[in-house]
């Protein structure tokens, strides 16, 4: 998500300011996303620029109310019916990390794996005592927050078994491949 479709999204709602825009955006994803005010302002500035907003007069207290256009509106509406790509960033850099770790001589891509394992494990039960004190009545947006993180370490570490699994059976150091981009075909680049 970015913070342009995060904040449109708020201004479906109504005409807010800057600094509601931040408020909300912060406290709707749980403050995992914090965002400054220079951003909101410097986006606000590139949406208005689009046609997707439009800024309304200072008020007395330099203020400057902000409204969706037809256009962004569309966008909001083609935000919400549009799958998340997650493909479209391929770059963790856990994964980039241990392909390289594991292909590197000399490094003990197990440790590495397993100082991982263990600050994920952290993660997980801090996240699991967190969802103990969340009312869903009160937050679910919150709740959904914190129970994306618990599945994303549980995955994680199902993942991390595998990494280990993988180089127990095949060896520290593993074939290195590219991908050729003219026709995509993955080649073994070493043995």
């Amino acid at each position: 998500m970015s913070v342009r479709l995060g904040l449109l999204a708020l201004l479906a709602e109504g005409p807010r300011y800057g600094a509601e825009l931040k408020a909300g955006f912060e406290q709707r994803t749980g403050g995992t996303w914090p965002v400054n005010v220079g951003q909101v302002y410097t986006t606000l500035d590139r949406l208005e620029r689009d046609g997707l907003v439009t800024a309304g007069e200072s008020d007395a207290e330099g203020r400057i109310r902000y409204s969706l256009t037809t256009a962004g509106q569309n966008a909001v509406t083609q935000w919400w019916r549009t799958p998340v790509d997650r493909q479209a960033t391929p770059r963790d850099e856990l994964v980039i990390k241990l392909a390289i770790a594991i292909t590197s001589p000399g490094v003990d891509s197990a440790a590495v794996a397993q100082a991982q394992r263990s600050a994920t494990m952290h993660r997980l039960q801090q996240a699991t005592r967190l969802k103990q004190s969340i009312d869903p009545a009160a937050d679910l947006a919150w709740l959904m927050v914190v129970e994306h993180q618990l599945f994303a370490a549980e995955a994680e570490i199902r993942w991390l078994d595998q990494v280990e699994a993988s180089v127990a059976r095949f060896g520290a150091v593993m074939p290195v491949t590219t991908v050729d981009a003219a026709d995509d075909e993955t080649v073994e680049a070493r043995r």
